[in-house]
C-alpha cells in the first residue's frame, strides 16, 4: 500500500493514469474510494491522485483533536511531496472547503479549483432567510455527534447520511462497503467538528486566488449549499458555475458520467485559456 509521510502523518495514497496533474479530495466519512466509480474516466486524460484524508480508512489517526488547517497543510505537503505541484484539485464537501482553504493561502500550487457543495455555513450565516434551515443543520449534526458521543455509530452515520447529506432512505440504498467505511470514520467526523473553524474561509483572502475555478451544486440538496456556493461565486468572479440536475451532496457517486464530463471539459478548457 503506498504511503507517504507529509506534515507529520502517515497519508495513503494512490496515482494512476497520465496527462495533467489531478488531485481529488473526498469529504467527511469517506475515503479514497469514493472517487471509485468516476476514477477510470478521469485515469483516461489525466494523471489522477486520490487520497485518505488523516484519520480516514488506511491514513494514519493521530491523536488530539485536529483541525481543516492540518488537512490543508497534509493537501500542500502530497501536491509538492508527489510531484504535483502546481495541480488541479477537485473536492467534495468537506474535502472541498479543505482545498478553498488552502487555494486562499497557496494559490501557487493550483492550475484550477474544482469545489462542489462546502459546507461552509459560516459565510453565509448573516442571511436572514437561511437562518432557520441552517439551524435545523445544526440541530441534526449536534444530534449525529450525541450518537456518535454515545458510541452508537451505526446510528451517528445513518443518521447523518439521511438527515443531514443526502436524504431519507439514502442509507439503505448505499453498497454495503461504502456504509461500513462511513461507520469505520465516524470517529473523525466527530473530531473535524470539535474544529472552531470547520464552517469558515476568508473570503477576502480567497478573493485572491485568481486561477481557473469551477464551483458546482446539485438541484437535490439542501437548499443552503446553493446559498454557499453563489457566496463562494462572488468572491470568485472569475469561476465557472454548475448546477448537477437530479443529482445531490456526492454527484461523482450518483451521477458519475456527469460529474466526470463536467470536471473533463473543465480542466481542458482551463488549459486552452491563454
Amino acid at each position: 500500500m503506498p504511503r507517504v509521510a507529509v506534515n507529520g502523518v502517515e497519508l495513503f495514497y494512490e496515482v494512476d493514469g497520465d496527462g495533467e496533474p489531478l488531485v481529488l479530495v473526498h469529504g467527511s466519512w469517506g475515503d479514497h474510494g469514493s472517487w471509485g466509480p468516476v476514477l477510470p474516466a478521469l485515469a483516461q486524460k489525466f494523471r489522477v491522485l486520490a487520497y485518505d484524508r488523516r484519520g480516514h480508512s488506511r491514513s494514519e489517526r493521530p491523536p488530539g483533536r485536529g483541525s481543516r488547517f492540518e488537512d490543508e497543510e497534509d493537501l500542500a505537503a502530497l501536491i509538492e511531496t508527489l510531484g504535483f505541484a502546481p495541480a488541479y484539485v477537485a473536492g467534495n464537501s468537506f474535502g472541498a472547503s479543505t482545498a478553498l482553504g488552502l487555494a486562499a493561502r497557496r494559490p501557487e500550487l493550483f492550475r484550477g479549483l474544482v469545489a462542489h457543495e462546502p459546507p461552509l455555513l459560516d459565510t453565509v450565516a448573516d442571511d436572514p432567510r437561511l437562518l432557520p434551515l441552517t439551524a435545523a443543520t445544526g440541530e441534526r449534526i449536534e444530534s449525529v455527534l450525541a450518537l456518535l458521543t454515545a458510541g452508537r455509530t451505526l446510528a451517528g452515520a445513518r443518521r447523518f447520511m439521511e438527515e443531514v447529506a443526502l436524504g431519507p432512505g439514502a442509507w439503505d440504498r448505499l453498497p454495503e462497503q461504502l456504509r461500513e467505511t462511513f461507520v469505520a470514520n465516524a470517529p473523525t467526523f466527530a473530531d473535524e467538528q470539535a474544529d472552531p473553524q470547520w464552517a469558515n474561509l476568508d473570503l477576502g483572502r480567497l478573493s485572491h486566488y485568481t486561477g481557473p475555478a469551477l464551483l458546482t451544486k446539485g438541484t437535490q440538496s439542501p437548499p443552503w449549499f446553493a446559498a454557499i456556493v453563489a457566496r463562494l461565486s462572488a468572491a470568485l468572479p472569475q469561476a465557472e458555475t454548475h448546477t448537477f440536475e437530479g443529482a445531490g451532496h456526492v454527484p461523482h457517486l450518483s451521477h458519475p458520467d456527469a460529474y466526470a464530463q463536467r470536471l473533463t471539459g473543465f480542466i481542458e478548457g482551463a488549459g486552452r485559456t491563454p
